[in-house]
């Protein structure tokens, strides 16, 4: 992403540019599975919410087809359970 106070990137960190001013590194991500029509709606706010009655903090990013949940790896295993207990598979 970018504006007129910054550039955003998400990659892996072995790509993370040497010029990079701030980062924050030790992420793992979850893909919404299927492409995702526009006409669907609460998806990720749903998935969110299971984790937020957890206190679990997310960064999301969405795409044309789909979304990602980032989620800090040392949470990673305790948000699985949470989506499996509410009833979203993960695989």
């Amino acid at each position: 992403g970018k504006t007129g106070e910054e550039n955003s990137l998400v990659c892996e960190t072995s790509r993370v540019p040497a010029n990079t001013t701030e980062r924050e590194d030790d992420w793992r991500a979850l893909r919404v599975a299927g492409k995702l029509d526009f006409t669907l709606v609460g998806i990720l706010a749903e998935l969110s919410a299971v984790l937020a009655r957890r206190n679990i903090g997310i960064f999301a990013v969405s795409t044309y087809n789909t979304d990602y949940i980032f989620l800090k790896n040392a949470r990673f295993e305790e948000a699985v359970s949470a989506f499996e207990k509410a009833g979203y598979p993960v695989k």
